[in-house]
């Protein structure tokens, strides 16, 4: 019984260092060879251009944009915000939550500025009328926060800027959406340990420190301190720390 168990151990810890601690490494010796930032201040916050201005687009719509952070962060997790805009309005509104002041914050930056220099991606988008009836809802859980009081940002392991996106999607689950493996913070717990993922899976969450889902879209994961590995199968990908979906930017 002890040799099996010492081996089921050995097994265990193996399969650690193989799906998380390598890749990890890996990744970070990537992002740390390349040129960025020291600072906020010598970072550039500046819109990157990649959404079409106001004036033409007509319709209503939803966007989650994300973008890598700043520093080491950066090579393990992204940072992620809600971009709304009515049928007809003049401008986005840029909803996100920050690490001071007071948390939520509405158009504290450009609706696609650039992160710590790191260029946005908008990873989802809704157009239209479904779009149009949607936002009320959003904007209701963004005012209903749970987490929007000073000093109740928590880097790791949340809640934090992704677990406020998450919060929002999980709140309004027609929009049908998901964050990607590298939102560090998309799993803090915002209700029981033991929950429905929006595809009609099953989660599991230990304050935020380990978890799994299993789910249609979701695939399998396993998170272990907010890093993320496992395998979807309806659109078949590999998901490993710090890399997200292999082959993607996130």
């Amino acid at each position: 019984m002890r040799h099996t168990m010492s081996k089921m151990l050995l097994l265990t810890l193996l399969s650690i260092v193989v799906l998380f601690v390598v890749p990890a490494v890996i990744h970070a010796a990537l992002w740390l060879a390349e040129d960025r930032p020291h600072s906020w201040r010598s970072a550039d916050w500046s819109s990157a251009g990649t959404l079409p201005r106001p004036a033409e687009e007509h319709d209503a719509s939803i966007r989650i944009m994300a973008a890598r952070t700043g520093g080491l962060k950066g090579a393990f997790s992204v940072h992620s915000w809600l971009v709304l805009k009515r049928a007809g309005a003049a401008s986005y509104d840029r909803y996100e939550v920050v690490g001071w002041g007071s948390p939520v914050r509405r158009n504290g930056q450009p609706p696609d500025g650039r992160w710590y220099s790191n260029e946005p991606r908008a990873i989802y988008t809704l157009k239209g009328p479904d779009a149009e009836r949607l936002i009320p809802e959003v904007e209701r859980a963004i005012s209903t926060y749970r987490w929007s009081e000073r000093g109740t940002y928590r880097i790791w392991p949340g809640p934090n800027s992704n677990t406020f996106v998450a919060t929002i999607l999980s709140a309004v689950p027609e929009l049908d959406a998901a964050l990607p493996p590298t939102a560090i913070g998309r799993d803090y717990p915002a209700g029981p340990w033991l929950a429905r993922t929006p595809s009609g899976g099953l989660a599991v969450s230990l304050g935020g420190f380990a978890g799994a889902k299993i789910g249609p879209r979701e695939g399998f994961e396993i998170n272990l301190g907010g890093l993320v590995a496992g395998v979807r199968f309806n659109d078949f990908a590999v998901l490993l720390p710090g890399f997200g979906v292999l082959g993607e930017d996130f």
